[in-house]
């Protein structure tokens, strides 16, 4: 049985790692990594560890991120931890070319077994939501 769960998200920190490439390539858009802690309430109640690369243009807001993040928390009372990749493109004020999965057999408590889907927005006034189709 599929459920979907909703909830909202706030960046609690967000560091700039120093990463060096095996191999040093200059691109027109500079590449890095942050690590982030997030946030989660509604539905959706927890803290997630973000790893989080990009290739962004500071000035024109043009950028592609991939992150990875293991959430502990709850999932509509369900307690457990497991881990979700996401990523998506901007030039600034839109997002396109969307990917949002949880991890297969990452889940641990009541959300062993988690799989399936989901996604990000960010409203006009800055709130950031977070979604779960997902099956145990």
């Amino acid at each position: 049985m599929s459920s979907h769960v909703d909830g909202t998200f706030e960046v609690v920190s967000f560091t700039r790692a120093e990463v060096t490439p095996a191999v040093d390539i200059a691109t027109a858009l500079p590449t890095g990594v942050v690590t982030m802690e997030k946030s989660y309430t509604g539905a959706v109640s927890g803290t997630s560890a973000t790893l989080f690369t990009y290739a962004m243009d500071d000035t024109s807001g043009t950028a592609t991120y991939v992150a990875l993040e293991s959430f502990a928390g709850s999932l509509d009372g369900r307690s457990g931890a497991f881990n979700f990749v996401h990523l998506a493109s901007t030039h600034g004020q839109d997002r396109y070319g969307e990917f949002f999965t949880i991890v297969d057999a990452s889940g641990t408590g009541d959300l062993a077994g988690i799989r399936g889907g989901g996604g990000l927005a960010v409203d006009a006034d800055g709130t950031h939501r977070i979604w779960f189709d997902y099956d145990l």
